[in-house]
């Protein structure tokens, strides 16, 4: 095949409907085009309860077509459960209203080093493929007069795992927010993950895993950065 040539694919629907796709409405050039997670202006006009039922209906079309035996007492249930695992567990942090609570407190005890906080493990889903991503975040931050609590880092990083996700996007959304928060560009992030979009299937490499990073503030320097590479090796 020509580099330049359209490669044209067909599904039959039906029985007699066909569906014509190209490798451009494929998109496995996978660009990513912001540290947003892309998002309708319509997203939350629906709902919980509605795209619950959107999502049961089409999933139910989907094992339909793949054959399976929807009046199985193991399987009759499964649209519903997949349907509320996707709205309030897995791609909860989709929602704004689900991001966590932070309240920040005065460094009364002047703690002007690094704080750091490793092996956050953490699961998300690959948005291209929608399986699993999991792994272990680690996150430092040098205060700036206040202070998060522990488990707020935690928390921060699990809602922008719950979302598909691509991992530097994941990366950059986790410092992004905690800059925000704690008013201050000392941040720095690693996580260090497995995607099973490469191990499963594809190449299926399950020995491989992916690092990605973030330094913002003092972390650029050289010096900071190998201290906290120190402390999370």
């Amino acid at each position: 095949m020509k580099p330049n040539e359209t490669l044209l694919n067909t599904l039959l629907v039906d029985n007699n409907k066909k569906i014509m796709f190209t490798d451009e409405e494929i998109g496995d050039e996978h660009i990513m085009t912001s540290v947003d997670t892309p998002m309708r202006d319509d997203a939350f006009e629906m709902s919980d309860e509605e795209k619950m039922a959107q999502i049961e209906y089409h999933f139910r079309q989907i094992m339909e077509t793949l054959g399976l035996d929807l009046k199985d007492d193991s399987l009759k249930g499964t649209p519903k459960r997949v349907a509320k695992m996707y709205v309030k567990e897995i791609f909860s942090g989709l929602d704004p209203k689900n991001m966590p609570s932070v309240a920040l407190f005065d460094n009364k005890y002047q703690y002007n080093e690094m704080l750091v906080e490793k092996n956050i493990s953490f699961y998300s889903n690959c948005e291209h493929h929608f399986v699993p991503i999991f792994g272990k975040a680690h996150v430092a931050y040098i205060a700036n007069g206040q202070v998060i609590g522990l488990s707020k880092l935690n928390r921060i990083v699990q809602h922008f795992a719950k979302r598909p996700q691509v991992q530097e996007r994941l990366t950059m959304q986790i410092a992004k927010e905690l800059q925000k928060i704690l008013g201050t560009e000392d941040v720095a992030i690693m996580i260090d993950a497995k995607h099973l979009c490469v191990a499963s299937r594809g190449v299926k490499d399950d020995t491989s895993s992916t690092i990605t990073s973030y330094y913002g503030g003092k972390f650029q320097d050289d010096a900071t950065k190998a201290e906290f590479l120190k402390y999370i090796s």
